[in-house]
């Protein structure tokens, strides 16, 4: 049995759970492109010759590219700011007010993977001025993930990272590229609001567009899957997508286990 790989990062909306569910679905091709990567679990457990890994988010991109460069100095760094001084809350906002003035993109690394760890819930938010604001997480010993680290740098030899808009990165895809699509998810009722992502709203226009997208990349040759709620909305946008797959999953959101629900995603490929 194949070991699967956890990302270094606790994420909202991660996909490792989903996985190898999503493995089976997307094609076979030498470079995999993932215009919203996150957290990275579809790519830390696939197997592309080679990688375009995308996200808007610039801070998490940073981190990335911190540790494809440099990751010995980058985790021995890191782990020092894991120790008992800094998980109080006094020293957790310090840490945060200091991410949110520097400019330094070392640093700023440095502190994305402890507020990461250290924030509630694996919650990455920032207000409308661009600062992140996740509250402390209050937890007992927060984890510092050296193999997940290592095993992402390791792999991130193999890789492009870009932080622009997705229609940027679907501009770079070619015949035979295949690509998954993680976008933030339309909301499940009326009343729920769109997830902020990265500080810019992801709109019903947006999920629309993307799907418009998927479509035109198909067109020249490009395989695409997209992950998404299954909703009227989202069958509606997908209608043109080769197939669907539907399928139900735990939201892993709250923090209390007995409040999480099984709902309904689905995956919708064009190829």
């Amino acid at each position: 049995m194949v070991k699967k790989n956890r990302a270094f990062l606790k994420w909202a909306g991660g996909k490792y759970a989903l996985s190898d569910t999503i493995n089976k679905m997307l094609p076979k091709g030498e470079r995999l492109i993932e215009p919203f990567v996150g957290a990275g679990s579809i790519f830390l457990n696939s197997d592309y010759d080679s990688y375009l890994l995308n996200d808007i988010n610039r801070d998490l991109v940073n981190l990335y590219k911190t540790l494809q460069r440099d990751s010995a100095t980058f985790i021995a760094d890191a782990q020092m700011l894991f120790s008992m001084q800094n998980n109080e809350s006094e020293q957790y906002y310090h840490l945060r007010a200091e991410f949110n003035q520097t400019t330094d993109t070392y640093y700023r690394s440095l502190l994305f993977l402890y507020l990461n760890r250290h924030g509630y819930n694996g919650l990455c938010r920032y207000n409308k001025s661009g600062g992140y604001n996740v509250p402390f997480g209050k937890y007992k010993k927060p984890y510092f993930p050296l193999e997940e680290l290592k095993f992402f740098a390791e792999k991130a030899q193999r890789v492009e990272f870009t932080s622009e808009c997705y229609r940027n990165t679907f501009k770079r895809a070619g015949k035979g590229d295949v690509i998954y699509c993680d976008p933030p998810y339309v909301p499940l009722s009326k009343t729920a609001s769109f997830v902020s992502y990265a500080g810019n709203g992801f709109g019903l226009d947006e999920q629309a567009d993307l799907a418009n997208v998927a479509e035109a990349a198909q067109a020249i040759g490009a395989r695409v899957l997209i992950s998404n709620h299954d909703t009227v909305w989202t069958r509606k946008i997908y209608e043109n997508a080769s197939s669907i797959k539907k399928i139900k999953v735990s939201r892993t959101i709250s923090r209390a286990t007995t409040t999480r629900k099984k709902v309904g995603e689905l995956l919708a490929l064009y190829k």
